[in-house]
């Protein structure tokens, strides 16, 4: 064979093999990716496109043999004025706070769905959140209403007929509250619109998340956006 030839076959070889290039490897789920999911084996993300947006999605996840796995998935809304840092969230903003938080426990006007496991609390007329700056009692279920918290500045959770049917406490400012950041941020059932600062499912959604999560597995919720500022795999 002449040289030439033998050229000729190495560069239609050459040819070939990059007209058939191979697969590209399938992304790592999202929470593969997040710096942090809280330690325990199931986590719920609730991921917005953009700082500015009002909808998105919440995912629950559960990690099976060292792999994530999707457990359910539903629409989601978001604060109307976005999303933004919870270290810097200003009570009254109508932002949901990004950030990583435990569930500390469940609620609802309704009975728990059958198979609930996390604590459930029965919303009744006297059940209160109290969200009062000047109250020993801000950011916490108060039943009844104490003395130093005003009506006024705070939410009687029964009167949410729609919104609390089922809800689910996201630890924001919980913990340890830091006055004027925030008070009352759930995960809860869709209202009309976009929430004052809530995260929010269908009702349906809302069943499914109460019977799968498990405290012993120590759930947690993650909320941020796809990219920017806020971007949720900084969690």
């Amino acid at each position: 064979m002449r040289p030439g030839v033998v050229v000729a076959l190495v560069s239609a070889s050459v040819c070939v093999l990059g007209l058939a290039p191979g697969p590209e490897p399938e992304p790592l789920p999202l929470p593969a990716r997040m710096a942090d999911t809280g330690g325990g084996t199931q986590l719920i993300t609730a991921q917005a496109p953009r700082t500015d947006s009002t909808s998105g999605t919440v995912t629950w996840w559960d990690l099976r043999d060292g792999q994530w796995v999707q457990a359910g998935s539903a629409p989601a809304r978001f604060g109307s004025k976005g999303l933004v840092e919870g270290d810097t969230r200003k009570q009254g903003t109508n932002t949901t706070p990004t950030g990583l938080y435990g569930l500390p426990f469940a609620f609802g006007i309704k009975a728990a769905p059958s198979g609930t496991r996390a604590e459930y609390r029965a919303v009744k007329q006297s059940s209160w959140w109290c969200q009062d700056n000047d109250s020993t009692s801000y950011n916490r279920w108060v039943d009844p209403l104490p003395a130093d918290c005003r009506a006024a500045e705070s939410e009687q959770l029964s009167t949410y007929t729609t919104q609390y049917t089922y809800a689910f406490v996201i630890g924001f400012n919980y913990d340890r509250p830091v006055l004027g950041r925030g008070a009352g941020i759930f995960l809860h059932v869709n209202g009309s619109g976009a929430t004052a600062g809530c995260v929010s499912v269908p009702e349906d959604a809302m069943q499914r998340v109460l019977q799968w999560a498990d405290p012993g597995k120590k759930p947690h919720i993650a909320v941020g956006t796809v990219d920017g500022a806020t971007d949720i795999t900084r969690y």
